[in-house]
């Protein structure tokens, strides 16, 4: 186990910790349970861990208190070391967990010949166990290349069309992920989980099954968490800030973008960018606005550095993609010509076939001019824009932001022809607008 878990280590470039339970065939889940009832074991006051725990152990988003390196020792049979938790001392090992909560698999006595059969049987079942993978990396290629495709028709086909075609792909990969797989062919499995589980995600938000994209969202971290890709996992958290940004609340869309900008800290990419201006629009809409412009700066600041991309992609983060974070943070921010100046500079990024994006940017023109209170002209605005949607792409999501302008009318204004108009508009059935 110690040679398979350092050539897990160094293939897949993730954490000795994690090479250690990928090298034993264990998930983060089945791994966090046994530590749990083994902390329990030892004492239930004070030895408390869980997957999360582990998760965070194993990405180097935490460090396990001595204890704990203590727990994780017995467990996996091995030195602080090891699992790359030692310090400058000698390697030492704990007392040993229970046989039952051990990760070996060896008893702990044999007679010196049987022991040595016994590591012949082990090692023979192990190297079937390695040998059954059902997938080549050769039929990897071919799904990654469909979920690319599946990625770049997400940018303009409608959410409904797109939410059948994504799920196909998630239970090819659901299969495969269900069988043994080697370690390596794991990782990526979980990757492509997470990127198709994050757009099925976003596809429910925008039909407005908030409760089943929530789920979603939750299921795209824990899979890219378990990918111990530290970009992906930001990337993800930086999309799902996306939820709570339009329908609430606030707080877990400031908290899902921070933890996604301090994931990426001190490596400017473009999910650091993301990341940044997800943070800041969300602070800008909560009134933080010291804390708004700082994030904005630093947004900038990382994505003047990142070359130019126009990738039809939806993990990609373009220019235009870039500026419609910022239409967010300077509408919520009450500025409005700057508001404008981006949402203009955005919209003529845009190709002629597109999704919503345009439209959000043109909503957000409407309630920059419900701050300069010009009422009447922000309703109409509001209004030609809902209807300029093809009826495929006009869901739950676009009308929630339309509501967003009558919301903002100061008072009697919210009575007044021009918001009665778009209220009725917007309450019409599906294709009788």
């Amino acid at each position: 186990m110690p040679q398979t878990a350092a050539a897990i280590h160094e293939c897949c470039s993730v954490r000795r910790l994690r090479a250690y339970r990928l090298a034993r065939g264990l998930t983060l889940r089945q791994a966090g349970e046994d530590l749990r009832r083994l902390g329990e074991s030892r004492d239930p006051n004070r030895l408390r861990a869980d997957a999360d725990q582990l998760g965070l152990w194993e990405t180097g988003g935490r460090t396990p208190r001595p204890a704990m390196v203590a727990l994780l020792c017995d467990y996996y049979g091995s030195t602080s070391h090891e699992l790359g938790l030692g310090d400058d001392g000698p390697p030492t090992r704990a007392v040993p967990a229970p046989p039952s909560l051990r990760a070996s698999s060896l008893p702990d006595a044999y007679p010196v010949a049987d022991l040595a059969d016994h590591v012949d049987t082990v090692r023979r079942s192990v190297d079937r166990t390695l040998a059954a993978g059902s997938v080549s990396l050769g039929q990897l290629d071919l799904i990654d290349e469909r979920i690319l495709l599946a990625r770049q028709e997400y940018i303009s086909k409608p959410p409904a069309a797109m939410l059948k075609q994504l799920l196909d792909e998630l239970q090819e990969v659901e299969d495969l992920a269900k069988d043994r797989q080697p370690a390596s062919v794991q990782v990526r499995l979980a990757e492509m989980t997470a990127v198709l589980a994050t757009l099925i995600a976003d596809s429910l938000m925008k039909l407005g099954d908030l409760s089943r994209s929530r789920s979603w969202y939750n299921t795209a971290r824990h899979a890219s968490d378990e990918s111990g890709d530290l970009e992906l996992r930001a990337r993800v958290r930086a999309q799902a800030a996306m939820l709570p940004y339009y329908y609430g609340p606030l707080e877990s869309a400031v908290t899902l973008a921070r933890e996604a900008r301090i994931m990426t800290r001190n490596r400017p990419s473009h999910t650091a960018a993301f990341a940044a201006a997800a943070e800041a629009r969300a602070l800008a809409q909560q009134g933080d606005k010291a804390a708004a412009e700082a994030r904005i700066r630093d947004a900038q600041l990382i994505f003047d550095q990142l070359p130019d991309t126009s990738e039809e992609d939806a993990f990609a983060f373009p220019v235009r993609r870039f500026l419609l974070y910022l239409s967010g943070a300077f509408t919520a921010l009450g500025r409005s010509s700057q508001a404008r100046r981006v949402q203009e500079e955005a919209l003529n990024l845009y190709p002629a076939v597109t999704g919503i994006d345009p439209a959000l940017l043109r909503l957000e023109a409407a309630l920059c001019l419900v701050h300069d209170r010009s009422a009447t002209e922000a309703c109409q605005l509001a209004a030609a824009t809902y209807l300029r949607v093809p009826e495929a792409h006009r869901t739950p999501i676009l009308g929630a932001r339309a509501r967003r302008v009558i919301e903002g009318l100061p008072g009697a204004n919210q009575a007044m022809p021009a918001a009665k108009d778009l209220r009725e508009l917007l309450e019409l059935p599906t294709g009788s607008r």
